[in-house]
């Protein structure tokens, strides 16, 4: 089930995604979005009789978490290389906020203290309901669904803070769409993410360090994880600038395409 998050011009709505998908994500021509009553991950997927033409729908970002965003670093060994860093012996975590988020066709704004933004697509896990201490084969059990992330990371700040929260934190740094995909086997997904139509990562989640199973474990061993909250499950290689102007498209086989052009922040 292809959960959305739309609006016509007016209040953000939530609905699901009907009608057959390229390989690209693309509904077709006779796709319709029916709408929800409220937010299935409080109140359940209630369809109601209002429905509209996926041509005339705007996607919003299909969750906005309440509570966070938990990045995954270094995730698969070819992209720890390209960084020059080794493989790490759990799972790297920092937080993303939640004022990162930012939807399908939603700009990037590139920020005034770096002049070295790049891309990252990857598979984002979204939880669905309050847990913790999670044991691995419990995990299906608290995830809602997944969607396509791409955790934008201003490369320079973070070599010279060491640390991640400014390189990963400016607001639009964390574009999530088209939609949450309920019902996906995440053992061998092509992820691949192109810059103005030319292919600069071409991945699969079979080679992730950590698969998703673990990832959900390690990070509520850590803290509690809450309805809406999103794990992004890391990158692979292939990794680079983007620049204003530049349009990037992350395409996860089983889910879509995530697509956002980078603007300079004014």
């Amino acid at each position: 089930m292809r959960i959305a998050r739309f609006t016509t011009g007016e209040d953000p709505q939530y609905g699901v995604v009907t009608g057959d998908v390229d390989d690209f994500g693309a509904p077709d021509e006779e796709a319709m979005v029916v709408a929800l009553a409220g937010d299935p991950l409080y109140v359940g997927v209630q369809l109601t009789q209002e429905q509209h033409k996926f041509a005339d729908v705007r996607l919003l970002a299909p969750v906005i978490p309440r509570s966070k965003v938990v990045g995954i670093g270094r995730n698969y060994a070819a992209h720890a290389a390209e960084l020059g860093h080794d493989v790490p012996a759990e799972p790297l975590m920092f937080l993303k906020p939640n004022t990162t988020v930012v939807g399908p066709r939603d700009p990037i704004f590139y920020p005034r203290q770096s002049k070295s933004v790049h891309y990252e697509g990857e598979l984002a896990v979204v939880i669905g309901r309050i847990c913790r201490d999670v044991t691995p084969d419990r995990v299906k059990d608290v995830i809602y669904g997944y969607t396509i992330g791409n955790d934008v990371t201003a490369r320079d700040l973070q070599t010279s803070d060491v640390q991640f929260t400014r390189a990963k934190g400016f607001d639009s740094f964390c574009p999530l769409g088209p939609w949450i995909e309920t019902d996906l086997d995440t053992s061998d997904l092509s992820v691949q993410t192109h810059l103005n139509g030319d292919l600069m990562q071409d991945g699969s989640t079979k080679d992730m360090i950590f698969d998703v199973a673990a990832l959900v474990a390690y990070v509520s061993s850590v803290m509690t994880l809450l309805p809406g909250d999103v794990i992004l499950t890391g990158t692979p290689e292939g990794v680079g600038p983007m620049n204003p102007g530049d349009e990037v498209d992350v395409t996860i086989s089983g889910i879509g395409t995530l697509t956002n052009k980078v603007v300079a922040r004014d």
